[in-house]
């Protein structure tokens, strides 16, 4: 198992009944990488990543 799996699953059992909307995400995301730097480029790809997730061209 990959930690990232532990840290989802961890995820999904503590937060798994609320529902939240992107931007609260978002602010999350920039909370972390404010806190976390190094974070910075794997939280931007993940994002990207999420942003263009549904875009043919992509």
């Amino acid at each position: 198992m990959y930690f990232t799996d532990r840290g989802i699953e961890e995820l999904q059992r503590r937060r798994g009944d609320e529902e939240v909307t992107l931007a609260w995400l978002a602010d999350r995301l920039q909370e972390f990488t404010d806190t976390h730097p190094e974070f910075e480029t794997a939280v931007e790809r993940f994002a990207t990543w999420l942003a263009r997730l549904d875009d043919p061209d992509d």
